[in-house]
């Protein structure tokens, strides 16, 4: 099985917009991160969960749009500051592969526990709009591939 993480893409701050939808930027970055994955990346999840905050549905729902994934909701645990432990357990019981679109710090936690057994662990750098792709069986999870805006255009952005 596949488990996507994504850092929700880049939004604008709470002054500009306490709603905090994705920024031009943010929209650009997962643009060019899902239009890639959606010519390169095969098999595609069956499902994609995101938060329910604002920025972190717009990005699955373009990842949606760029995969033809119908399966695109919200659900609980997967805010900031969320247990991990939590999600670990319940995507042990996934059989489909699935992406999950959330925020720092709950998603470098998230694939600390997965990675090492240890949530406190960095192993992983992630940045909006970006994809960590794992590949899970009874032996455990192992990095696949990462990509990130900064792929397409440098870090300067």
């Amino acid at each position: 099985m596949r488990i996507y993480l994504v850092q929700h893409g880049l939004a604008l701050s709470a002054e500009e917009d306490a709603a905090r939808p994705l920024s031009a930027q943010g929209r650009e970055d997962v643009t060019r991160c899902a239009g890639f994955l959606s010519l390169f990346e095969k098999p595609r999840p069956a499902q994609i969960l995101h938060s329910g905050k604002l920025r972190a549905e717009q990005t699955a729902a373009m990842f949606a749009e760029a995969w033809q994934i119908d399966d695109v909701r919200a659900t609980e645990g997967l805010l900031p500051n969320d247990d991990v432990t939590i999600w670990a357990e319940r995507l042990r019981q996934y059989e489909q592969d699935i992406m999950l679109v959330g925020h720092l710090p709950f998603m470098q936690r998230l694939a600390g526990l997965l990675l090492c057994g240890d949530a406190a662990r960095n192993v992983v750098t992630f940045r909006n709009g970006g994809v960590l792709c794992l590949e899970c069986d009874a032996q455990g999870c192992r990095v696949l591939w990462l990509i990130h805006p900064t792929l397409f255009y440098g870090e300067s952005g």
